[in-house]
């Protein structure tokens, strides 16, 4: 007995985990968590803030150390104007050593050394722009594929629906059968009409269960680990206006990001230019050379102390490179301009055509809502009428239809409002994980 319990608690716990049950929260934290295109974006925001510093655009000191030692073996042939100096060995050892520290500092480069770190902070701003927008996309992909499984359940409550009028045909028509009122042929076409709703069905749990695997991808979970159950409705924001979020394009972070490629490449022009002017550096030091050999005409030669300088350098001509390279970066600045123009001109497009659908489908909501309340109260009189004989199955059949369409069409204007509304907050940049 006591085994028994265990495995039905087992079972339990494992059907708990099957079917976790996932709200809209949920799933888009998931998705913020596991995205890889928001961890991307996040590496390149930790690399700009890395780089973001005067050390890489080259404004701070740099300090160098050297050594050198070498060891040689040498034979020595040396003649003097006195013959008694004269010095002829062999394998004579000697002993090269040279020591220093060296400091330098760029002084001038025709502000060079300002525009890089400008455009290393400008580097990082977009960057953090661009993980906004891709949180902003995430979420709006989630939302999506969310509420599209969440239609796909409407879709089948409907089914449902007809096949419970199916059924009870059905059943009406074998009663009438018993008492001889009915004809097989009734019989006959009502089963297949059963059939054909249950076929029905069976495809579209098999949308579900699709629509809810894509959904799992794109939350960046394994499907076949895991399974959700979702229990929501789709509630549609009717506030949003055309002018608001033509207004706050220029909030959105991919917007924002477009205009600071402008600004990055202005000063791309910048550093190009400054090639074009000399650069003053100073240095200052400590050297220490000693040389030592065991004969020859200097046993012993060493010098050592500080040193300080300053090193200026003009350029006259390489061959028109750095001119070339300023005018490529000019108009790299005018395709960055460009691309910024084209970009705002697709979201300001954007924004009309969704909200041409998004108004249009809340126009069309009301008259299908009564659609489907007429629909409905149709199949519940033809139902009664057929029970009562009469209305034939055909009357039935056709009242089902009617219902079935209107629910379609409903359903699938509730979605498309939804995913309008969506698309307009993500231009809008006001999508949130609420």
């Amino acid at each position: 007995m006591k085994k028994l319990l265990l495995f039905v608690c087992c079972i339990s716990a494992l059907n708990g985990f099957a079917q976790q049950k996932m709200s809209l929260t949920e799933v888009i934290n998931v998705a913020l968590k596991n995205s890889y295109d928001i961890q991307l974006a996040q590496n390149s925001i930790e690399i700009s803030t890395v780089s973001n510093s005067y050390g890489f655009a080259g404004g701070l000191p740099v300090v160098t150390g050297t050594a050198t030692d070498n060891e040689q073996v040498t034979s020595i042939n040396q003649k003097y104007a006195d013959p008694t100096r004269n010095t002829v060995k062999d394998n004579v050892g000697t002993n090269n050593l040279a020591v220093g520290v060296t400091g330098s500092i760029l002084l001038y480069n025709g502000l060079r050394v300002n525009a890089t770190k400008r455009r290393l902070e400008e580097l990082l701003q977009q960057n953090q722009q661009l993980l906004s927008a891709q949180i902003q996309n995430t979420i709006a992909g989630v939302l999506s594929k969310y509420y599209d499984v969440v239609r796909q359940q409407y879709l089948l409550r409907t089914i449902d629906r007809t096949i419970e009028v199916s059924k009870e045909k059905l059943q009406i028509l074998e009663v009438r059968k018993q008492v001889g009122v009915a004809n097989n042929a009734d019989i006959f076409q009502a089963q297949l009409d059963l059939n054909a709703n249950l076929q029905l069905k069976e495809s579209q749990y098999l949308t579900i269960d699709q629509a809810k695997t894509d959904l799992l991808h794109l939350i960046f979970l394994k499907p076949a680990d895991q399974k959700i159950t979702i229990e929501d409705t789709i509630i549609i924001d009717k506030s949003i206006s055309l002018d608001s979020v033509r207004n706050h394009l220029s909030t959105n972070p991919a917007v924002i990001a477009a205009q600071q490629q402008v600004h990055i490449n202005e000063l791309i022009e910048k550093e190009t230019a400054a090639a074009r002017y000399p650069s003053l550096r100073a240095s200052t030091g400590y050297n220490l050379t000693s040389a030592k050999s065991a004969a020859g005409f200097s046993l012993l030669n060493q010098s050592y102390g500080p040193f300080v300088g300053i090193n200026l350098s003009v350029p006259i001509y390489n061959g028109s490179i750095s001119k070339k390279q300023q005018q490529i970066a000019e108009i790299n600045t005018k395709s960055a301009r460009t691309n910024f123009d084209y970009l705002l001109l697709n979201y300001e497009t954007d924004a009309v055509r969704t909200y041409q659908a998004y108004s249009n489908s809340l126009s069309q909501l009301k008259m299908e809502s009564e659609n489907l309340k007429l629909s409905q109260q149709l199949l519940e009189l033809i139902s009664k009428k057929f029970e009562l004989g009469q209305a034939t199955i055909i009357d039935v059949k056709q009242a089902q239809q009617s219902f079935e369409n209107a629910s379609y069409r409903l359903i699938n204007l509730t979605y498309t409002a939804k995913i309008a509304e969506v698309e307009l907050k993500r231009l809008e940049n006001i999508l949130s994980v609420k």
